[in-house]
């Protein structure tokens, strides 16, 4: 089987004033910084995409790489390989030789935004990079969205409406008609588990029910 590379947002990608000009601010603040619409990371032919909403200021935004270099990552990433899918030790750099295995990951929102927080046209513009994604992906079947934003840009960019698809976590969503089957799990950001509303137990029985579903 054949896997073409789906679309990229260009690294000087002009589609959203609003981040264009926190990218050009953060270019100069932060000049070593990758700064630029974040690649998503893993092979094509994975059964497996989990989606986040954006890129960290001073994680996926500095290494180039999702995940890596910010809290998040040192949850997400040793959940996967916990769980089998990926090889390695995560070192949070993109030259750390981590590898992710039946798994690719990638963000709603490509860019980072300020204060971490999208609005709604950043996400509409972003969308297509995200349909082409999927259409890559022929052997996906399953997608893990980590929050309700990553949620909800799913569920858009499937053609589906979100009134009919509540986020909650771990809860699996049978999207009919073909479509991978949709898992939710609540952010792995810091605040999360500081504040105890994600814990590490929690996170990992969204991977179970995934292992179950895929029957690994």
């Amino acid at each position: 089987m054949t896997f073409n590379a789906p679309s990229m947002p260009a690294h000087d990608c002009g589609f959203c004033p609003r981040l264009v000009e926190f990218r050009e601010n953060n270019r100069e603040k932060f000049p070593d910084f990758f700064n630029g619409p974040v690649p998503s990371f893993g092979p094509l032919e994975a059964q497996m995409l989990v989606v986040g909403l954006a890129p960290g200021l001073k994680g996926a935004n500095c290494t180039g790489r999702p995940f890596t270099g910010d809290y998040a990552g040192d949850l997400l990433y040793p959940t996967l390989k916990a769980f089998g899918f990926a090889h390695g030790e995560y070192g949070a750099r993109p030259d750390d030789g981590f590898e992710l295995h039946n798994c690719r990951i990638t963000n709603a929102v490509r860019c980072v935004p300020p204060q971490n927080k999208t609005i709604a046209a950043e996400e509409r513009a972003c969308r297509p990079f995200l349909i082409d994604e999927m259409a890559a992906m022929k052997n996906l079947r399953v997608l893990v969205a980590l929050g309700g934003v990553a949620h909800n840009a799913v569920i858009q960019t499937l053609g589906l409406k979100k009134s009919h698809w509540k986020f909650g976590h771990n809860i699996r969503h049978d999207l009919g008609d073909g479509l991978p089957v949709l898992f939710n799990s609540y952010h792995c950001s810091r605040y999360n588990t500081n504040t105890g509303r994600l814990t590490q137990e929690m996170f990992h029985d969204v991977f179970r029910s995934v292992c179950a579903e895929l029957n690994v």
